[in-house]
């Protein structure tokens, strides 16, 4: 049976081939060139389509190359000569793309290529070389300590006193064993040519100069009462004929920062989200760590500002003396509205009326209730927050006479604030909003309510935020970024709400 079918199945080709045999020679050997000539064919076919192939690879491989922007990691700005418009050359050179869904089980998946590593150059003598540079960076440190200190002697005799003192050598040569041992590559990542809108020019150099300069020096600077500020003067490329117009003094002679504890974090959120409302009311802000304060943890870092810190006491001339029944009667009377000088027994303060609108909707979205309501009488405190316990000690008074805190004005200019101090608190609920620090506020500005009312918040602020690379890996990423903006996003609603229910104008704030 299997022979049998073995037979059948091979039957036509023994025919073909026997049919093949008794041909004459010409057809044979034409069948024999028709199949090679069908056999080329088929193997040209082929070869062109797998070069295709290969040239289609190729030609995406050079557009992703192209499109993915290999930049440098110097950090420069330019201008468009034409147009006038600023923009930033990107500091990275992968690309981060950030979704706006605001419910994740898991963290976002950020997609981004992986950043080309950087060549090491041949260390020749570098070693030496750095030495040399630390001593002579340390001799001059110790001239400049030696100085202050007979300069402090001499002022002593005289019966004065310096609030400013130099930290120990040790600590300087830490910091800048730090500073060179560091990464070269900003924590201040831009992966566009131009940064988000809100952001000036000179906000996006400031944050470069917190984040990345080298620390020269460390201060301490007395405030009386107060805890002392921390100062650190850094290395900065601004040519001398810039450094003209920054203001000198004894605690910095050139560009500072002021370090703050780890627990003040929200300076910076503070910082970000005051640029996306428009207001500018806040120094710039960004989150560093430095490897011999606090453990190495994140800690916000403030631009240092001469103006507000006058000699001998920190913002002495600069602060607002008010009390709770003054500060309502100026926005009763609307002070230097229009450009008009108020009458000299008015009880008017120095500060613009739109400034306090301002300074409310800030505060209000952040919670921040040491400024307006240091007494803690529009909410319910905890009974660890400080305002219970001065409470305690001074016992019932007049709400009237109850002094406002931390109201700041520019040091030239005493018709704006300045808002310091910015503590905000994420964990109050809706129901235990600090509404007292909305009252007697009749307006609003405009285009900080537009952005809210527009729900373009959360995109801002995402934008915005995650231009800080420090801070925003501290804070969790974009899952714990999500938390903070989901808090700011429902007091926005409440706030919304508030203006409806009371008739509050939204009006156009350019002062």
């Amino acid at each position: 049976m299997g022979k049998s079918r073995f037979h059948w199945l091979f039957f036509p080709c023994l025919r073909l081939t026997s049919s093949f045999r008794r041909c004459p020679l010409s057809n044979r050997s034409l069948i024999i060139a028709s199949a090679c000539v069908v056999y080329l064919l088929v193997v040209v076919s082929q070869v062109g389509y797998s070069q295709q192939q290969h040239r289609d690879r190729r030609i995406e491989r050079e557009k992703y190359r192209h499109t993915r922007g290999l930049y440098n990691l110097d950090i420069t700005d330019s201008v468009d000569l034409q147009t006038g418009a600023s923009f930033v050359v990107p500091t990275r050179s992968n690309v981060v793309y950030i979704t706006l869904k605001s419910k994740r089980l898991k963290p976002a998946h950020i997609r981004g290529t992986i950043r080309p590593k950087l060549r090491r150059k041949v260390r020749r003598n570098k070693d030496e070389a750095y030495s040399a540079f630390t001593q002579n960076k340390l001799g001059t440190l110790e001239r400049d300590a030696g100085q202050t200190k007979r300069a402090s002697a001499s002022n002593t005799s005289r019966g004065e006193t310096r609030d400013v003192y130099y930290k120990s050598l040790e600590m300087i040569r830490t910091s800048l064993t730090d500073a060179q041992a560091g990464s070269r590559v900003s924590s201040i990542r831009i992966y566009s040519q131009k940064a988000p809108p809100w952001l000036s020019p000179h906000d996006v150099k400031d944050m470069r100069f917190l984040a990345d300069a080298k620390v020269l020096r460390i201060k301490e600077v007395s405030r009386g009462d107060s805890p002392p500020l921390l100062v650190f003067e850094g290395e900065t490329s601004v040519s001398t004929t810039n450094l003209k117009h920054t203001q000198r003094s004894s605690v910095c002679g050139g560009q500072c920062g002021v370090i703050s504890s780890p627990v003040d974090q929200t300076e910076v959120f503070a910082f970000h989200l005051d640029r996306v409302l428009g207001l500018n009311r806040t120094l710039p802000a960004v989150s560093r760590r430095f490897s011999f304060l606090y453990d190495g943890q994140p800690c916000p870092v403030l631009l240092w500002d001469a103006s507000l810190y006058p000699e001998g006491r920190a913002a002495g001339r600069s602060a607002v003396t008010l009390t709770w029944g003054e500060y309502q009667s100026s926005l009763k009377q609307r002070c230097w509205r229009k450009n008009i000088n108020p009458k000299p027994d008015s009880g008017c303060s120095t500060v613009h009326h739109d400034e306090w609108s301002k300074l409310a909707l800030f505060d209000f979205l952040l919670q921040i209730h040491n400024r307006l309501d240091p007494s803690c009488c529009g909410f319910r405190p905890r009974q660890e927050d400080v305002c219970v316990k001065h409470n305690a000690e001074r016992g019932d008074q007049n709400q009237n006479r109850i002094q406002l805190a931390n109201i700041i004005h520019g040091g030239h200019d005493p018709r704006h604030l300045v808002f310091t101090h910015n503590k905000g608190f994420f964990d109050r609920n809706e129901d235990n909003l600090d509404f007292r620090l909305l009252e007697g506020i009749k307006e609003l500005p405009e285009q900080a309510v537009l952005v809210l009312r527009n729900k373009r918040l959360r995109e801002k602020l995402l934008q915005s935020l995650f231009l800080d690379q420090t801070y925003w890996e501290s804070q969790g990423g974009r899952q714990g970024i999500d938390k903070l903006i989901d808090v700011i996003e429902r007091r926005a609603k409440v706030l919304l709400t508030y203006i409806n229910a009371h008739g509050v104008k939204i009006i156009t704030m350019n002062v």
